[in-house]
């Protein structure tokens, strides 16, 4: 009985690809469809084909920086959609800890408003991502007042009531999250600000 043999890798023909696959036939000579079309004679269907192409391409390239990104870098990720989605969700409410509106003060370092921590992130990492810990709060009382904390939990508990927070003041169990956790919070909150956006609209 002799063994099939085994059609090694190749190099796609279609121009503007080259990438390496692994045919299922011999006389296979491009990686995928759209290649194929883009070997076509129609000039129509070439430029179709290079479009998805150059999709892929794009796409293959998104992948690859992907897989590069460190912990830390999903991390921040992580952190900026979470932050953008706190803000919008405590649109037009007052700052959390003093009560000022935007029209109130000028405020000109960063961004207009924060995602205030209740619980700083160096304290109770656990409730990083825990939106009754997080709201809308002035630069002012958030990064010149290391978050005004006395008055943050005294609104925090007319916002939120005393029950909800004492969990937060509660003991909380420590995490890890892994790299695959950062990218469903990612995820998740980049699509929660999109339904907010959404609904406001």
């Amino acid at each position: 009985m002799t063994l099939a043999k085994e059609i090694k890798p190749k190099k796609c023909k279609a121009p503007g690809c080259g990438k390496p696959f692994k045919p299922t036939m011999t006389t296979q000579k491009v990686c995928s469809i759209a290649c194929a079309l883009a070997m076509s004679k129609d000039s129509k269907v070439q430029k179709i084909a290079a479009k998805a192409i150059t999709k892929q391409a794009r796409q293959d390239l998104q992948e690859r920086r992907e897989k590069l990104k460190t912990r830390r870098e999903h991390m921040a990720e992580a952190q900026t959609a979470f932050n953008a989605y706190i803000r919008e969700r405590d649109a037009g409410l007052p700052c959390i800890s003093c009560d000022s509106l935007p029209s109130d003060h000028d405020l000109i370092t960063g961004s207009r408003w924060d995602a205030g921590h209740y619980r700083s992130v160096g304290a109770c990492p656990e409730l990083r991502f825990e939106p009754l810990n997080v709201h809308r709060q002035c630069v002012k009382c958030n990064r010149n007042l290391s978050g005004n904390a006395v008055e943050y939990r005294i609104r925090l508990v007319k916002r939120i009531g005393a029950e909800a927070v004492e969990f937060l003041e509660g003991p909380h169990k420590p995490q890890r999250l892994t790299i695959e956790d950062l990218q469903a919070i990612k995820a998740l909150y980049r699509q929660k600000l999109k339904d907010l956006r959404r609904a406001a609209a």
